[in-house]
């Protein structure tokens, strides 16, 4: 296996990560605010913030070791992205960091102020549907290279189908995700009146997942052929993925087994999210990046390799701590320290 390949394999493993982290921490902050909103706050906000507070500053560690590692591998690009997506990931970034400020103030300021919670969560949907623009320009066609620059057609990107099925989708998932999750969790708590209707918005954001997702691959059926055609190359493994998504509808169905549930539903979301990564090799902006043509040399990709792997091995025993001593602690899960 080459350098290139391993490499995308170990990023794509960290973006798979922040995926599934970050939709959780998204998720939680948007059911908090409109739990204020419908005056359901009595039954939400004391289990999602039980959650919040150990792991919302840990999330964005999986999308540094992203970043870090895409430009030390395929140093071209920085270049390409960096000069295209400067405005649209700027935001995302802010966003990011309005986001982190706002969790601050609400939780060790103005404990309970409501226009913090409220920016909290919107910005829980903002940041997802804005990052995934960098999926949708990697499809192609929303870039022409003039004078050597590549310059970013903000018209047709916009105007796109592709762009605002992936947009939707983001969105769903990030809901569809942390509810699941937070059932489970309210579960374990054992606050049953919460789990019940975590439960159910876990319940509604299940099918428009698999319509918003189903979606994506019909506009690419028209936008890009030849990745349309690689992805049905892969059919078996959205087929694994589906079969995983009914089990994990099921169990949360017939209200047994939520953390099997979860586990149903990262295994769902990682084949799908897997062959959508194989089926797009070797394109990293399609069709004027390759891998092959971007990646670093051997002795870079080498030391790169060992780093992640090793920060991969030291990240994964943490978050493992970090749930067994917090998150699902038995007196800290009961709110009794």
């Amino acid at each position: 296996m080459s350098y290139e390949i391993i490499g995308m394999v170990v990023l794509w493993t960290f973006l798979f990560g922040y995926v599934i982290v970050a939709s959780v921490d998204f998720g939680a902050g948007f059911f908090n605010a409109y739990s204020i909103l419908t005056g359901k706050d009595r039954i939400l906000t004391k289990i999602i913030q039980r959650y919040l507070s150990p792991v919302w500053e840990v999330t964005n560690v999986f999308l540094v070791f992203f970043f870090v590692g895409i430009v030390g591998f395929f140093p071209s690009t920085a270049y390409f992205y960096g000069s295209i997506l400067l405005v649209p990931v700027s935001i995302s970034i802010i966003l990011l960091a309005i986001r982190g400020s706002y969790y601050a103030f609400e939780n060790y300021g103005s404990r309970g102020h409501r226009g913090y919670a409220f920016m909290y969560g919107a910005t829980g949907l903002v940041i997802p549907a804005s990052f995934s623009v960098v999926l949708t320009v990697s499809e192609g066609g929303f870039v022409d290279i003039m004078d050597g620059r590549p310059q970013l057609d903000y018209w047709a990107l916009f105007s796109s189908p592709l762009t605002w099925s992936i947009v939707i989708l983001s969105i769903i998932a990030v809901l569809y995700i942390s509810s699941v999750f937070l059932t489970w969790y309210a579960n374990r708590a054992g606050d049953m009146e919460a789990a019940a209707l975590l439960r159910r918005y876990a319940l509604i954001w299940a099918l428009p997942t698999i319509i918003t997702a189903s979606g994506i691959i019909y506009e690419l059926r028209s936008h890009n052929p030849e990745h349309f055609g690689s992805l049905m190359n892969l059919w078996w493994m959205f087929a694994i993925s589906f079969i995983f998504f009914v089990a994990s509808v099921w169990l949360i169905l017939k209200q047994k087994n939520y953390g099997l549930a979860f586990i149903l539903l990262i295994g769902q979301f990682a084949f799908a999210f897997f062959a959508y990564g194989i089926s797009k090799y070797p394109y990293l902006l399609y069709p004027h990046l390759t891998v092959s043509d971007s990646v670093t040399n051997d002795a870079m990709a080498i030391s790169l390799i060992v780093a992640f792997v090793a920060g991969l091995l030291l990240l994964l025993p943490s978050l493992y701590l970090l749930m067994r001593l917090f998150l699902f602690d038995d007196q800290y899960i009961a709110g009794k320290k």
